[in-house]
């Protein structure tokens, strides 16, 4: 743990950091883009989880929809990862002391599991269900959990601004 608390201590002190944390516009433009970035990420992410549960989309072909979507999500997610980095920078001791930060992290990696499962299991018989608006208990499980995860990483985001204030 000391080694990551220096680590820490030393990223706070880079260039980019100091820049972060002490420009007028570092931390707020970051933010910004970071926050458009994540609302794509969440906004396409729900729009498939939302067709897999049966409550949206479902004269749509979920081949066409995750087709569609996906590029925007992953691009905004990189874009996402990156301000986030840069964000944490600026103060990365006291982000990695808050515990909801921390918790974001652990619900994102469920989150990218259960999307492994989906795709590696799930998604491979798509074509016996891809038109249906009944999609298979396995989709719906995991278009639910899904939803709930990102929910949660949404909530902690902003449980994390509010301790960190």
């Amino acid at each position: 743990m000391q080694a990551v608390s220096e680590f820490l201590r030393g990223l706070e002190g880079t260039p980019v950091a100091i820049f972060v944390a002490q420009s007028p516009w570092g931390f707020p433009a970051n933010l910004t883009v970071h926050l458009v970035a994540v609302t794509v990420v969440f906004g396409m992410i729900a729009v498939v989880d939302l067709r897999l549960l049966g409550l949206a989309s479902t004269k749509c072909a979920v081949t066409d929809l995750c087709r569609e979507a996906l590029p925007w999500t992953w691009g905004a997610f990189a874009l996402s990862a990156i301000t986030g980095a840069l964000l944490f920078m600026g103060q990365p001791v006291k982000y990695w002391d808050n515990q909801a930060f921390r918790l974001k992290f652990a619900v994102m990696a469920l989150a990218g599991i259960n999307m492994l499962i989906f795709q590696l299991i799930t998604y491979r018989d798509v074509a016996r269900w891809d038109r249906d608006a009944a999609v298979p208990l396995a989709g719906k499980l995991a278009g639910a959990v899904s939803l709930g995860c990102w929910i949660t990483v949404v909530a902690y985001a902003r449980w994390t601004a509010y301790v960190m204030l």
